[in-house]
């Protein structure tokens, strides 16, 4: 995937990655319908057919943009306006103290409410693909420590929610020794 992306810093950075997975172009796409949402207002159903007739699986402005699983797309979007009242709580106890979701850049708000969406209700996705396509999205759109940020409280978040994907191993008890 070769998409632009315009920083903070007003540098673009190329987000590149050879052949995305269709469900990993619906994420990016989720993330950049649910910012447009937050910034400009838009309304749920016009967001969702902009994408859908403009965006995913275009080129635009020279930007291709890879072909996404709409269905997972919509899925996210709906999902994240559905679950917001739940999940922002829950993404706010888990940033950094006195932090607030609302503080935070949209992007970056974004990011996080569709993953805890993903989190929360999509247990057919295994944590670990949560928390990795998240943090690469992250990646792309920033290149200071916000992709850390995200690791953090989608960690702290999976631990809450699915506790017993994230599990380890028990340590192996050692037998008392005799004398």
């Amino acid at each position: 995937m070769s998409q632009s992306v315009k920083k903070k810093s007003g540098k673009k950075r190329s987000a590149k990655r050879k052949d995305p997975a269709p469900r990993s172009a619906a994420r990016l796409g989720a993330v950049q319908a649910l910012y447009q949402m937050d910034m400009a207002g838009t309304d749920l159903a016009e967001v969702v057919q902009e994408f859908e007739e403009h965006r995913l699986g275009v080129e635009l402005e020279g930007d291709t943009y890879k072909q996404a699983d709409t269905q997972f797309f919509e899925a996210i979007i709906e999902g994240v306006v559905r679950v917001q009242r739940d999940i922002d709580p829950m993404l706010d106890e888990r940033l950094a103290a006195g932090w607030r979701l609302t503080r935070i850049d949209s992007i970056l708000r974004a990011i996080l409410r569709a993953a805890a969406f993903e989190l929360q209700e999509r247990h057919d996705v295994p944590v670990r693909v949560v928390l990795n396509e998240y943090i690469d999205i992250a990646r792309a759109f920033f290149e200071g420590d916000e992709p850390k940020v995200v690791n953090g409280v989608l960690d702290k978040l999976a631990k809450h929610l699915r506790p017993k994907e994230l599990s380890t191993r028990p340590s192996a008890t050692k037998a008392p020794k005799s004398d």
